[in-house]
C-alpha cells in the first residue's frame, strides 16, 4: 500500500493573543504580547505572578448543549472552542461523510488540573460526600478528545497523547500516521491546557522554571536572549483538521498545506532537562526531514520550541547547528512563545497553526524581546519584527519533560 498524502483543511485557536485564527495571527505578525499579571487567583505568595491567560472567553458557545460547559474543566472548554472553529472551517462535519473514519487526537500535558485542585479543596474542607459526581470525567486527560467526538459525532480513531509540552505535536504526528496508513480519512488533532492555577503555577515556581520579571510582564518571555530567566506559563488550545488529500479535494475542502514529515525521539537523559548536546531534538528533526524526502535546503523557517529557559534555548540551537551544519545561520528561526507564553500541552498545535499561516502569507512571526542575544544562541531568530519571506517548507519543534521530542514539517501544495 502506498502512503496517502495528508493535508490541513481547518484551523482553530483560543490563545492569550486571540480567540480566533485571524486575531491570533494579527497579534503574532504585529509583535503583540499576551502576557500580563495573572488575574484568575491571588499571586501574593508566588515568585512568578504573570502568565498568558485567555480573555473574553465564553465556554458555553463551544458546546452544542451549553450546560455541558459547566460540567467540563477549562482545558476541555478551550479545546471544544478551538475544535469547533477548525471543524466548521473544514466542513468535516458535513452530512454524508463517513464519520466512522473521522477521528480525534487531542492531547494535554496535565488535563483537568483546575478541577483536581478545586475538588481537593472540597474534599479537605467539606468531606468526600460533597465531591462533584463530575470530578473524574472533568479531570481525566482524555475527556476533551471524547467530548469533541461526542459533540460532532466523530466515531473514528480517538486518543489523547500525554507527552508534556510535546503532546499536541505528537497528537498531530500520530494523526498524520493514521491517515497515511488508511486507518482514517480525517482527524481533528491538537492540544489544550489550562494550568494557570495555584497548584500549576506554584509547582513550576518550586522548580524555579518560571520568569520572575513580574514588573514588566510583556518583556518576560525572551527566548534566546541573554537576560532570559525562565518561561511564562500560559493556557489555551489549538486544533487542526488533518485530511487525506483526495478526500479533501473530492469534497472541495479548503486546503492550507500538506504535512510532509514527522519525527520523534527521546533524550533518555533527565526528567526535566534536555540532552546537553541537543542530540535528542536533532534526531527528531532529522527523522522528520528524512520522512519528507525533501532536502534540508527547502526548509526556510523553523518555529522553535524556544521556551526562554537557559538550557533549553541553547540545546535547541545546538540541535539546529548539528542538523543543518554550515547552513544553520541562514535558516530563519523564531519562537512565538515570546508573545503567547508557554501553553504546555497546547504549544505544539498552536505553533503549527502559526507555521501554516506563515507558509500561507509568506511572513515569519518574530521572536520579541530579543534585545541582547545570548552568545551561545547565535542563529537568525528573526528578532522583534516580522519578516516577509517566501516559504515552501516549514518546520515546527516541540520538546517536553521526560525527554519527549517531536518535529513536524509542512509544505505548500
Amino acid at each position: 500500500m502506498s502512503d496517502r498524502r495528508v493535508v490541513i483543511t481547518g484551523l482553530g485557536v483560543v490563545t492569550p493573543v486571540g480567540n480566533d485564527v485571524a486575531t491570533f495571527w494579527d497579534s503574532l505578525v504585529n509583535a503583540r504580547s499576551g502576557i500580563g499579571p495573572i488575574t484568575s487567583f491571588d499571586t501574593k505568595d508566588f515568585s512568578s505572578k504573570i502568565g498568558g491567560e485567555v480573555r473574553n472567553f465564553d465556554p458555553a458557545k463551544a458546546f452544542k448543549n451549553p450546560k455541558d460547559a459547566r460540567r467540563s474543566d477549562r482545558y476541555t472548554q478551550l479545546a471544544m472552542a478551538a475544535a469547533k472553529q477548525a471543524i466548521e472551517e473544514s466542513g468535516i462535519n458535513t452530512p454524508g461523510l463517513d464519520f466512522n473514519r473521522i477521528g480525534v487526537m487531542l492531547g494535554s500535558g496535565i488535563g483537568g488540573l483546575i478541577t483536581l485542585e478545586d475538588q481537593h479543596t472540597v474534599l479537605m474542607q467539606k468531606g468526600a460526600g460533597r465531591l462533584s459526581p463530575f470530578l473524574i470525567p472533568m479531570l481525566i486527560g482524555n475527556i476533551a478528545a471524547g467530548c469533541i467526538a461526542i459533540d460532532h459525532g466523530l466515531a473514528g480513531p480517538n486518543m489523547a497523547i500525554v507527552t508534556a509540552c510535546a503532546s499536541a505535536a505528537h497528537s498531530i504526528g500520530e494523526a498524520w500516521r493514521l491517515i497515511r496508513d488508511n486507518e482514517a480519512d480525517a482527524i481533528v488533532a491538537g492540544g489544550s491546557e489550562a494550568s494557570v492555577c495555584p497548584i500549576g503555577v506554584g509547582g513550576f515556581c518550586a522548580m524555579r522554571a518560571l520568569s520572575t520579571r513580574n514588573d514588566d510582564p510583556t518583556k518576560a518571555s525572551r527566548p534566546f536572549d541573554k537576560d532570559r530567566d525562565g518561561f511564562v506559563i500560559a493556557e489555551g488550545s489549538a486544533v487542526v483538521v488533518l485530511e487525506e488529500y483526495e478526500h479533501a479535494k473530492k469534497r472541495g475542502a479548503p486546503i492550507y498545506c500538506e504535512i510532509v514529515g514527522y519525527g520523534l525521539s527521546c533524550d533518555a537523559n533527565h526528567m526535566t532537562s534536555p540532552a546537553p548536546d541537543g542530540n535528542g531534538a536533532m534526531r527528531a528533526m532529522k527523522r522528520a526531514v528524512e520522512r519528507s524526502g525533501l532536502p534540508l535546503e527547502k526548509i526556510g523557517y523553523i518555529n522553535a520550541h524556544g521556551t526562554s529557559t537557559q538550557q533549553g534555548d541553547i540545546c535547541e540551537t545546538m540541535a539546529v547547528k548539528s542538523l543543518f551544519g554550515d547552513r544553520a545561520k541562514s535558516v530563519a528561526i523564531s519562537s512565538t512563545k515570546s508573545m503567547t507564553g508557554h501553553m504546555l500541552g497546547a504549544a505544539g498545535s498552536t505553533e503549527l497553526v502559526a507555521c501554516v499561516k506563515a507558509l500561507q502569507n509568506g511572513v515569519i512571526p518574530p521572536t520579541i524581546n530579543l534585545d541582547n542575544p545570548d552568545p551561545q544562541c547565535d542563529l537568525d531568530y528573526v528578532p522583534n519584527t516580522a519578516r516577509e519571506q517566501k516559504l515552501e517548507v516549514v518546520m515546527s519543534n516541540s520538546f517536553g519533560f521526560g525527554g519527549h521530542n517531536a518535529s513536524l514539517m509542512i509544505a505548500k501544495i
